[in-house]
């Protein structure tokens, strides 16, 4: 992903919300940065246990098609 890319996603992001997910610093002598907000790891944090669960659920709703599976067979 581009750097470019990256940064118009966090805006994005920062824009869905009333808080911040991303803070960013300008350049200088120190340089300059990015932190993820507290509440923007509150975010992720609850993304990625969704993500966990749902793909639980998938795993286990589709258990019993596993065995007809034959990757590959979809080609035209």
């Amino acid at each position: 992903m581009s750097y470019r890319r990256a940064w118009l996603l966090v805006d994005a992001m920062n824009r869905m919300f009333d808080k911040p997910v991303v803070v960013a610093s300008m350049g200088g002598s120190h340089g300059g940065g990015a932190q993820v907000t507290d509440f923007g790891r509150r975010l992720v944090e609850t993304y990625r246990n969704v993500e966990k669960r749902f793909s639980d659920e998938a795993n286990t709703a589709f258990s019993e098609f596993r065995k007809h599976y034959q990757p590959g067979r979809d080609d035209d």
